[in-house]
Parts: structure tokens; sequence; C-alpha cells
């Protein structure tokens, strides 16, 4: 008897795949007006109201113990608070197409880093389509590969270069334990609550003396986006899939957060849609079904 198609995990795949390609756009307006650190401590502190209640509705709302919080203490530090923590800050003053760039890498990291660790083995097949979905990435932001030199951008590129390893060293480190608990909703609590009091100490430490007055709808409206759907939905699906299926095959979900990107530039911001994005998404999507691709049963049978 075969399996039959998982349609809630590809129904998470393609959530994470949208919902956090809109993130860059929503940080970006986000930060127009609002400090860093509170961005992020609002999104996560709102994101963990909203999961608290529904594990009272659901009434599983229950202390996991030392060990468990230990890992999720971790996971929380790693992929929420410096990750995306430090995404947010380098987002202030960096161009798109070099952020676009940096955060590329995030696949490539995360496969070494998988093999290092033994989480899984590294194969021919997984590297080239991480790289060809990589070289998709840089061709479409070619030009802006110029600004990785540019002194102006040291620090940003500093910040963004410790979220990629520490979002790839916490997806590393949650899928080494994601057999330890089921319960992605109460893990997602804790790791929320945990990095919320966390960046508001930061907030204050950093924006002593914040004027909320000054503080746009624009960005307000960004930040609930942001912590409903890329924090609640989007982790929730992530995790749910990191369950599921290889790291590598969730990491590579970043290439096409890039694609989403830009269509909704196009969209939304009135930014041109060149043959190179054309081209460059056929790269892209080459290189996600690569990793993904599984021979049938009846092609290993008529070998």
């Amino acid at each position: 008897m075969t399996k039959g198609t998982d349609y809630k995990l590809l129904f998470c795949l393609f959530v994470v795949a949208l919902v956090w390609g809109t993130t860059y756009l929503g940080i970006r307006v986000a930060v127009e007006t609002m400090p860093p650190w509170y961005i992020t401590s609002s999104r996560q502190g709102l994101a963990a109201l909203i999961v608290l209640f529904i594990l009272l509705y659901n009434k599983q709302l229950i202390w996991i113990g030392w060990e468990n919080f230990k890992l999720q203490f971790i996971a929380s530090v790693l992929m929420i608070v410096v990750a995306n923590g430090f995404t947010t800050i380098a987002e202030q003053t960096m161009p798109s197409g070099l952020t676009s760039i940096l955060s590329s890498l995030t696949p490539l990291v995360v496969f070494l880093g998988s093999a290092v660790v033994g989480i899984q083995k590294p194969n021919l097949k997984g590297f080239l389509g991480v790289i060809i979905g990589f070289l998709g990435v840089v061709f479409i932001f070619r030009d802006g590969l110029g600004a990785i030199l540019d002194p102006n951008y040291k620090v940003e590129i500093l910040f963004l270069s410790i979220a990629i390893l520490a979002w790839s060293m916490g997806t590393i480190y949650t899928k080494k334990h994601t057999h330890k608990s089921s319960n992605i909703g109460l893990n997602l609590f804790y790791q929320f609550s945990i990095a919320s009091v966390i960046q508001y100490v930061l907030a204050l430490i950093f924006s002593p003396n914040v004027d909320i007055s000054l503080w746009s709808i624009r960005s307000i409206l960004a930040t609930l986006y942001l912590s409903v759907f890329g924090s609640v939905i989007a982790f929730f699906c992530y995790h749910y899939a990191l369950k599921r299926v290889t790291i590598i095959q969730v990491s590579i979900l970043n290439y096409i957060n890039t694609i989403i990107a830009i269509f909704l530039g196009w969209l939304l911001l009135d930014e041109v849609i060149t043959i190179d994005f054309i081209i460059a998404t056929g790269l892209i999507i080459l290189g996600v079904f690569i990793t993904n691709y599984k021979k049938s049963k009846s092609e290993t049978k008529r070998k």
C-alpha cells in the first residue's frame, strides 16, 4: 500500500515560501518609523499571545519541563532573537539586492552544516540543487554584488551574516531535536515568549528614548502582519515541514522567497520585471526541482 500525497505538508511548504517571501517587504516598511528591536519584540510578543489563546482554548497550555525548555530557549535565541532581530536591523539601510544575495546563502550553509553534524548525508543532487538556486538569485541581483565591497554597508553585512549563521544553526539544531517534542504550538509559545522578553530588553537598551507617536500606521500594520503571518502561521508551517522532510528541502524554499519578494515589488511598488528575472526564476525552480526530485517506483523497477 503506497502512501498518498501529504496535502497538509504541501500546504505548509507553500505557506512558508509565500509568507516569508513577503516578510522582507514587511520588515522594510516596519523599519521606516519603528526601531528594529521594538518591531521584533512587538512581533514576537503578539505572536506569543495569539498562540497562548489557542493553547488555552484547546486546554494544551502546560509546563514543558526544563529539558524541553532548554531546547526551545536555544532555538528561540538562534532563530528569532539573533536571526530575526539582526535581519531587521540590517534591512534599515541595506539595499534589497544585497540582502537577497546574502540571504540566499542560507541553504548552502544549512547543507554544509547538516553534513558536518551528520543530520543528512551530503549528496550531489542536493548540492547541485542548492548551487543552481543560489546562482539564480545571484543572476537577478548581480548588479548588487559590488555593494558587498562597499564600506558603507560593512556593519549591515556583518549583522546579516550573523543572522544567516544563527538561522542555519537554529534550523539544524531544531531538526536534530524535533523528535523530542510533538506539540509545535506549545513549543512556539515558549520560543515567542522568550524572544519577546529578550528583544524588549534590547529595545530598552538600544532605543531608551523612543517616541511612539512617531510610529506610522503603515509601520504598525506591517509589524502586525509580521506577527500573525510571518511568526504564528509561517513558523508553525516551517516546523511542521521540518518534521517531515529533509532539512535541505525546507531550506531551499529560501530561493522561492526571493521570487515572491520581487514579484511583490512589481505588484505593489511598480518595480520592473526584466528578462533576467524570468531566466533566474527558471534556474531557481530547476534547483528546487533537482533537490526534491525522487524517482517513482515504476522508474526504479524498469532499471
